[in-house]
């Protein structure tokens, strides 16, 4: 028996795995090169939008008020997920076998849960912001106020760090041998258990509990929330006032919905019985869409942020010509 074959042997007696194949869509190599131009496109549209309301929101003084505080930081979280699945994905689209190692793919399921959960916590206080403001607009800066805000921004960060670093840290001690390839786009969760080489009974019932508590928790808050504002909008008198906030709920319950459904059904199912093609729509949807699609909801359709967007490019046109 030669020196490789025994160390290939070795290997495999160890059980452990170095580094992991991500397969994405390679199962379809003739759309390859369309998805690696669209995802692309997506990927610097998505990172110009939320740069852009950073860079404003943080410029503009005016703009320094909770509601537009808590876009900045969903921007950056926002950001930070696409950032965080959207590379990995193109140089998976470009290679015929995508290697990931044990250490990049613990890092990158890291933070793809600590943005998705930290984005579900800011959904849910964004949310309770715009029924404090459009409920009880007289205390408003009472009740959001400055210590309120530095208190619900900082919860969301906290326990999306906390639940992460407890999740991340439980399923990489699992045991990994045989296959190390992830049919999926990214080291999500549920894609990596599956290859683990050891009973996961009693993490996929802390999955289920955390998944409720991250996941559906707030995104119940935040149907509530939006139930109380629109009984508000519709005592509003004027026609126009209640067809704006009309269509300004429905754009924000859209993304909310995209986001939280499709995330709810990759993470209360790890072993779901879903086909790797439907997970990986779904994980798309919520890791590819929903930055996109947040940007263009949450400030673009704002006539503040419009404002702040053209009064800061006027100034820096004078600037130039002077």
């Amino acid at each position: 028996m030669t020196q490789g074959s025994t160390t290939a042997m070795r290997g495999q007696n160890d059980s452990s795995v170095a580094e992991f194949i991500l397969l994405g869509f390679s199962n379809y190599p003739e759309l390859q090169r369309q998805m690696f131009g669209a995802f692309l496109v997506i990927y610097l549209v998505t990172l110009t939008g939320n740069a852009l309301i950073m860079s404003v929101i943080l410029l503009d003084r005016s703009l320094h008020i909770p509601m537009y505080l808590f876009l900045q930081n969903l921007s950056v979280v926002e950001t930070g997920f696409s950032t965080t699945v959207m590379p990995e994905m193109l140089v998976v689209l470009t290679s015929e076998k995508a290697t990931i190692s044990f250490g990049g793919c613990f890092a990158q399921m890291y933070f793809i849960l600590l943005f998705g959960g930290t984005e579900c916590f800011l959904l849910g206080a964004m949310a309770y912001d715009r029924f404090a403001a459009i409920c009880h607009p007289l205390s408003y800066p009472v009740i959001i106020n400055k210590r309120v805000f530095m208190t619900l921004v900082t919860c969301s960060w906290l326990s999306g760090t906390m639940m992460t670093t407890l999740q991340t840290t439980w399923v990489f001690s699992f045991p990994y041998c045989g296959s190390n390839e992830i049919n999926h786009i990214s080291c999500e969760t549920p894609a990596v258990l599956e290859l683990a080489c050891t009973d996961i009974f009693f993490f996929e019932i802390y999955a289920f509990t955390g998944t409720v508590l991250i996941i559906l928790t707030p995104f119940v808050l935040i149907l509530l929330s939006y139930i109380r504002i629109l009984f508000s909008i519709l005592k509003m008198p004027s026609t126009t006032g209640r067809q704006k906030a009309f269509s300004t709920c429905a754009s924000h319950l859209t993304s909310v919905t995209l986001f939280y459904g499709t995330a709810s059904m990759t993470y209360l199912q790890p072993k779901s019985k879903y086909s790797p093609d439907t997970k990986k729509l779904m994980s798309l949807a919520y890791s590819l869409l929903t930055p996109l699609l947040n940007p263009l909801i949450y400030s673009l359709r704002n006539k503040e942020m419009k404002r702040a967007v053209v009064k800061l490019w006027e100034r820096k046109v004078a600037l130039h010509t002077t």
